[in-house]
């Protein structure tokens, strides 16, 4: 089986890899994540479709297809 082209994993030293895994922690953890995290629970994830927050705090469910997809713009020029 060949590796796939899309690597994953970030090469960072020990010591960037230790303060982006700070920094990623502390990010999961404000109030605000914390909230939507919980809201995404109570509502319930589906196979079909991903969930998204918005300003106005609703949620709107939007297919994998067109979030992955950058909604038809594509994801080259991100």
């Amino acid at each position: 089986m060949k590796s796939s082209p899309i690597k994953l994993k970030q090469k960072l030293s020990p010591k960037a890899s230790a303060a982006k895994k700070r920094r990623d922690i502390a990010a999961a953890k404000t109030p605000i994540r914390k909230a939507k995290k919980a809201q995404n629970q109570r509502i319930g994830q589906r196979s079909d479709s991903d969930l998204h927050h918005t300003k106005s705090g609703a949620v709107k469910r939007v297919s994998i297809k067109n979030n992955r997809g950058n909604y038809g713009r594509g994801t080259k020029n991100e």
